[in-house]
């Protein structure tokens, strides 16, 4: 009888264990869903470095700017490197729809350049000088509160979160910080494998 009853508590400890698991399952999958940790994944990192490596062949296989200066190559790596981020994201967010909506204006005003004459040095200037002028008069004055002054400027800063409530912004730039710290992981990656691949070959011949 002793133990019987000694066996007793002891199963009902394992049947508490097993449903305080199966309450937490849930919740444990729903926090790895959550955009912010998502980032943090080895499958997601190896995700965007796939697509990363090759929206970079493509830049390499592009058209050559050995005519031009180094920084539109930098450039181009660097809006490969966000689209690829985008892709990566699944057009889940705001602000990866936002780049890959100015990937496909920028793509688009590309192909239109090339079907007219390229304007004049002074008609841009002074497209850059009425933009500047615009931005200035619709700036933020003096009586503007701090909150709203720093949701502005947060609001240039992560793509597509001009027009967003201020709770959804935090949420995107939560997220949008997220993704790109998990970019200058797998570029660092990238550029360490790619100079070691370097330094072999050099010692190799």
């Amino acid at each position: 009888m002793a133990s019987t009853s000694s066996s007793a508590p002891a199963a009902e400890v394992e049947e508490r264990g097993r449903r305080r698991k199966r309450a937490e399952g849930p919740e444990t999958a729903a926090g790895a869903d959550a955009p912010p940790s998502k980032w943090r994944t080895r499958r997601e990192h190896e995700i965007y470095s796939s697509k990363l490596l090759e929206a970079i062949r493509l830049v390499r296989a592009g058209p050559s700017t050995a005519g031009a200066a180094g920084p539109p190559r930098g450039r181009a790596v660097r809006e490969a490197a966000d689209r690829a981020l985008a892709v990566a994201a699944r057009g889940r967010t705001h602000w990866s729809r936002a780049i890959l909506a100015s990937s496909r204006r920028r793509i688009q005003a590309v192909r239109r350049a090339r079907l007219r004459a390229p304007a004049s040095p002074s008609s841009r200037h002074g497209a850059a000088t009425s933009a500047s002028a615009s931005t200035s008069a619709t700036g933020e004055g003096a009586s503007t509160p701090p909150l709203v002054r720093s949701a502005r400027v947060l609001g240039r800063l992560v793509p597509g979160g001009r027009r967003l409530p201020f709770p959804t912004l935090l949420e995107e730039t939560t997220d949008y910080i997220a993704a790109l710290e998990m970019q200058v992981r797998a570029m660092t990656a990238l550029a360490e494998a790619l100079s070691a691949i370097s330094a072999t070959s050099s010692s190799s011949s």
